[in-house]
C-alpha cells in the first residue's frame, strides 16, 4: 500500500473510533456519577483518555504521512511513534488521578443507586469496545502501524477494565461496598501497565534498536554473484520503514562501475525480499586473502 494511502486509511480510522470512544466515555461518566459507582467513573476516565490518544495519534499520523525533505532526509515515520509514547503518558495521568480517587472513597464511602443501570451501559459499551479493539490491531499489524497498535491495547485496557466494573457492580449489589475502591485501584494498575509495554515497545524503535535478523541480510547478499564476503550488517527503524547498511567484499580487481552494478544489485534483492525495507547503503570493499 503507497504511503499516501495509508496515512489516509489510519486518519479515517482514527476519526471514526474517535466518535466511539467519546460517546462510549460520556456514557460511563453520566451513569458513573449518577449511580455513584467509582470504579464506573473510573473506567469513563480510560475511555476519555482513549478518545484524547486518538487525537494525539491524528496529529502524530499527520506529522509522519509528510513526504522527505531537506530537513528529514529519512522521512517522518517516527513521528508516529512518538506520538504513541504521548498515548502513554496519558495513560499514566489517568491511573494517577484513578488511585487518588480510590483511596479518597475508603475513607469517605459513598452508597451507590441503582446497579442495574450501570450494568446496562457496561455491557453496551463493552460490546462497542470489543468491536474497535479487534478491527484496529488486526488493521495495525497489516500496516504495521505503531499508532494504531498502540491505541488498540489502550482499547484493550479498556475492555479489561470494563470487566472488571461489572465484577465490582455485581460485588456491591451483593453487600460488598468495599470492592467498587479496590476493583477502581486494579483497574489503575492495569492502565499502568499498558502505559510500560506502549513506551517500552516505542523506545526501542527511536533508538534504533536492531530490527532484522543479520543472519539473514547475509545469506541473501552472499547467494548474489560477485560478493566474496559481506560484514557489519546494520539495520534500524520502524518495521514499515527498515534501514539497512552492510560492508560488501568483492574481488579487489573489479571495476568502479561493475562494483557499482553490483551495489544496485544487492539493494534490489533486499528490498525485494524483506517486507518493510525502504533503504539500504552498501558499502563496497576490495576482497584481500
Amino acid at each position: 500500500m503507497k504511503h499516501e494511502n495509508r496515512a489516509l486509511l489510519i486518519k479515517r480510522v482514527f476519526l471514526c473510533i474517535l466518535f466511539l470512544n467519546w460517546f462510549v466515555s460520556l456514557a460511563k461518566l453520566i451513569f458513573g456519577y449518577k449511580i455513584k459507582s467509582n470504579s464506573m467513573v473510573a473506567d469513563g476516565f480510560h475511555s476519555l483518555s482513549d478518545g484524547a490518544s486518538n487525537i494525539i495519534g491524528l496529529f502524530g499520523i499527520w506529522f509522519a504521512s509528510r513526504p522527505k525533505d531537506e530537513s528529514h532526509p529519512y522521512g517522518h515515520k517516527k513521528y508516529e511513534t512518538f506520538a504513541s509514547i504521548g498515548i502513554a503518558f496519558l495513560l499514566f495521568l489517568v491511573s494517577i488521578g484513578i488511585i487518588h480517587e480510590s483511596m479518597g472513597r475508603f475513607n469517605n464511602p459513598v452508597a451507590m443507586g441503582s446497579t442495574f443501570l450501570g450494568l446496562v451501559v457496561i455491557f453496551i459499551t463493552l460490546g462497542i469496545n470489543i468491536s474497535v479493539m479487534l478491527y484496529e490491531y488486526r488493521l495495525g499489524r497489516k500496516l504495521n502501524s505503531d499508532i494504531l497498535i498502540a491505541d488498540s491495547m489502550h482499547t484493550r485496557a479498556d475492555i479489561l477494565t470494563s470487566c472488571s466494573v461489572i465484577f465490582a457492580l455485581i460485588a456491591v449489589k451483593l453487600g460488598w461496598y468495599a470492592l467498587d475502591p479496590i476493583i477502581a485501584m486494579f483497574i489503575a494498575v492495569f492502565i499502568l501497565y499498558s502505559a510500560f509495554e506502549i513506551i517500552k515497545d516505542s523506545s526501542l524503535v527511536l533508538c534504533d534498536r536492531a530490527v532484522l535478523d543479520s543472519k539473514k541480510i547475509e545469506s541473501l547478499v552472499m547467494a548474489i554473484e560477485g560478493v566474496r564476503s559481506v560484514h557489519k550488517i546494520r539495520t534500524r527503524g520502524r518495521c514499515d520503514d527498515i534501514h539497512v547498511d552492510l560492508h560488501v567484499l568483492v574481488n579487489k580487481d573489479t571495476r568502479m562501475d561493475a562494483a557499482h552494478k553490483l551495489s544496485g544489485i544487492i539493494e534490489e534483492e533486499i528490498e525485494k525480499n524483506v517486507e518493510g525495507v525502504s533503504d539500504v547503503v552498501v558499502h563496497m570493499e576490495p576482497y584481500d586473502t
